[in-house]
């Protein structure tokens, strides 16, 4: 396994860390880094582009001549394709760029590019970012410290209002999280900044003989017995000197008029 060293925010080495050989030192794909970067690049277009066609462009609909006699060639309106200022044949369209990529092909690449930057010698563990301040000035005398470089990649586990606040300012500086960690922004980084906690989340996630968590079996659990019917209770005993009275029937009443 490749071991690195683990340095302060002031640049002094405070450790070592052993990083998993199968994430961080395994064979760099070139094939996988095209696809990943290619499919990231695609995400990123707007797709907002659009012409006017023939019906779309401004100008009279009438025809210009007639048909026939005048020894001119046959033109059926001013916005022709053919003419000047007329409408777009075949031209581009709003449309989405994005498509699936497969997630075996993007979790190899994001193992390729790892090895590459461990291997390139530009790949850094940070013992923990934690910065006094959010100002963006501290943050980048703290990069200086570390290497110096102006295009770096940061990678953070858990929340860090203050890293946040102070690198979304920072020209080719960018802050990621490990789950989210994608292969051309690591390739698109000179300098590659990786705290304690990130290296132990991407060594489990990109791990490929990682064993599946398994599902404990669940015992059937028998029915429960139904309640016993409770008897009816006695009806209260009538009241003393008090006859209970009988109910008369109400005679039915005769069909017929009348």
């Amino acid at each position: 396994m490749p071991v690195v060293d683990v340095v302060n925010l002031d640049g002094k080495k405070v450790g070592q860390v052993e990083l998993a050989d199968a994430v961080f030192g395994a064979k760099v794909n070139q094939h996988l880094l095209h696809e990943a970067s290619r499919w990231s690049l695609r995400g990123l277009r707007a797709g907002t582009h659009k012409t006017k066609d023939k019906s779309e462009v401004s100008g009279a609909g009438r025809k210009l001549w007639r048909q026939k006699g005048t020894g001119r060639a046959r033109v059926g309106s001013i916005r022709s394709p053919l003419w000047r200022h007329g409408g777009t044949v075949h031209g581009p369209k709003p449309r989405d760029y994005s498509y699936a990529l497969p997630k075996k092909i993007l979790l190899g690449a994001l193992r390729s590019a790892l090895s590459a930057k461990l291997a390139e010698e530009k790949l850094t563990v940070v013992d923990a970012w934690q910065l006094e301040t959010h100002k963006t000035k501290a943050l980048r005398e703290t990069l200086d410290k570390l290497n110096g470089t102006k295009s770096a990649l940061l990678v953070s586990h858990g929340e860090n209002r203050n890293l946040e606040l102070a690198s979304r300012n920072l020209e080719g500086v960018k802050l990621a999280a490990p789950n989210v960690l994608q292969p051309y922004d690591v390739l698109k980084h000179d300098l590659l900044l990786l705290s304690k906690d990130a290296v132990a989340r991407l060594s489990h996630s990109l791990d490929p003989e990682k064993k599946p968590v398994v599902v404990p079996d669940v015992t059937a659990i028998a029915p429960a017995a139904k309640p016993a019917k409770k008897e009816a209770a006695p009806k209260a005993a009538a009241k003393k000197g008090k006859p209970a009275a009988k109910k008369t029937a109400k005679p039915a009443k005769k069909k017929g008029k009348g």
